[in-house]
């Protein structure tokens, strides 16, 4: 396993909403596309059972421009 397992939807929809991230529109199947009006960036997220594949958290990290290192801006003005 690699540091980006062991993540569930709701933790991943969590974190994308701490980037700015709002829900746009449901699209096909079990899927959501999330959008943030600050970088005009929009991420898909599959909406399904269990952890999130590496891949796909991996691919919807770059959709959404944020890098799996990087701090939360809300966290940092949290702190």
């Amino acid at each position: 396993m690699g540091r980006l397992a062991g993540f569930k939807y709701r933790q991943i929809v969590k974190r994308q909403k701490e980037f700015g991230f709002g829900f746009d529109c449901q699209a096909a199947g079990s899927h959501g596309i999330w959008y943030n009006t600050d970088t005009e960036r929009y991420t898909t997220v599959p909406n399904h059972p269990g952890d999130m594949p590496e891949g796909t958290l991996k691919a919807i990290l770059n959709q959404a421009g944020i890098s799996p290192n990087q701090q939360c801006p809300v966290r940092l003005l949290q702190q």
